[in-house]
């Protein structure tokens, strides 16, 4: 691993941001710049049906603090997030949206709070500027966060954040396929804050965020990160065994006190019915930690590159 270097590393994921790319890397180098700043602009390219990895491409021949990655495929955000912390060199990284909502204006406020005494550092929005279905479904996962790490700041999570660069030695041997950078950098994070930034609306295209991915996401936390759900399968399974005792209870006594037995087919097909929807639930739950276990077993990887662009 290289020596870790004073200064700071800016990492974007990108994907089919060709049009925000180049304004992107232009105020952030500004930025850097006027500060007198040692830094690096790690772009990973994570599988862009669009021109972005011939734009990284580019700017990396422009500007000399420019990397860029280009990964085979779409691994998802915090794939492509985990690959560029790895490869980061300086001793404070950023994250950043490569749609420039997150203002380039605003990265000294989390660096500031870092070189103060912080481990990591959140950039909470004054104001969400995302539709209510994002914000609901960004909540959503925000909440699958909270509930299977207890991560007690879960609301004020942020995709633009900075942390210490050796926080990544905590997770060095993380191989995990499914990767959540939030929770991964709160097992070594002791000391952090949070701040309240600017955030922008998008100056191009569209949200590549969809309810879809996001709600993955959340699945994937909450199967990935906790055993919670099983808690859940084994407490289902207790009370509708209590719930079948009772029932049973209840036809015994009313043989041996009425005789006969309990009229009502609606009521001996509802009963199974439950059972039956209860017992695919708790298999669906064990099936789902049994098939990660499998992808587990098969090291599927967590990104692969396929080519790297080198400063000039």
């Amino acid at each position: 691993m290289e020596t870790i270097k004073t200064g700071l590393s800016v990492i974007v994921p990108v994907y089919n941001s060709q049009e925000s790319l180049p304004l992107l890397v232009e105020e952030v180098s500004q930025i850097l710049i006027n500060h007198h700043e040692q830094f690096e602009i790690i772009l990973v390219n994570d599988g862009s049906r669009d021109n972005s990895w011939k734009i990284i491409e580019d700017l990396s021949s422009i500007h000399p603090e420019v990397r860029g990655v280009n990964l085979i495929r779409n691994f998802g955000q915090h794939n492509a997030l985990l690959c560029e912390i790895r490869l980061a060199t300086y001793s404070i990284i950023v994250t950043m949206d490569d749609d420039l909502q997150h203002p380039p204006s605003e990265i000294y406020k989390l660096v500031d709070e870092i070189r103060s005494g912080k481990d990591l550092v959140y950039a909470s929005p004054k104001k969400e500027t995302h539709s209510w279905w994002r914000n609901f479904s960004s909540n959503l996962s925000k909440w699958a966060l909270k509930v299977s790490t207890h991560i007690t700041y879960a609301e004020k999570i942020s995709a633009f954040r900075a942390f210490q660069t050796n926080l990544r030695d905590n997770f060095e041997n993380f191989l995990n396929p499914y990767v959540s950078i939030d929770v991964l950098l709160s097992w070594g994070a002791t000391k952090i804050g949070f701040i309240e930034v600017d955030h922008h609306v998008r100056k191009s295209g569209v949200s590549q965020y969809t309810f879809r991915k996001l709600l993955k996401h959340a699945i994937n936390m909450l199967l990935g990160f906790s055993v919670l759900p099983l808690r859940i399968a084994s407490i289902l399974g207790f009370i509708f065994t209590l719930f079948g005792f009772i029932v049973l209870s209840y036809v015994l006594i009313r043989y041996f006190i009425q005789g006969g037995g309990v009229p009502g087919f609606s009521f001996l097909a509802s009963t199974i019915a439950i059972f039956s929807g209860i017992i695919l639930f708790v298999l669906g739950i064990i099936g789902e930690y049994l098939a990660r276990l499998y992808i587990n077993m098969m090291s599927k990887p967590q990104y692969m590159i396929s080519q790297t662009t080198e400063p000039k």
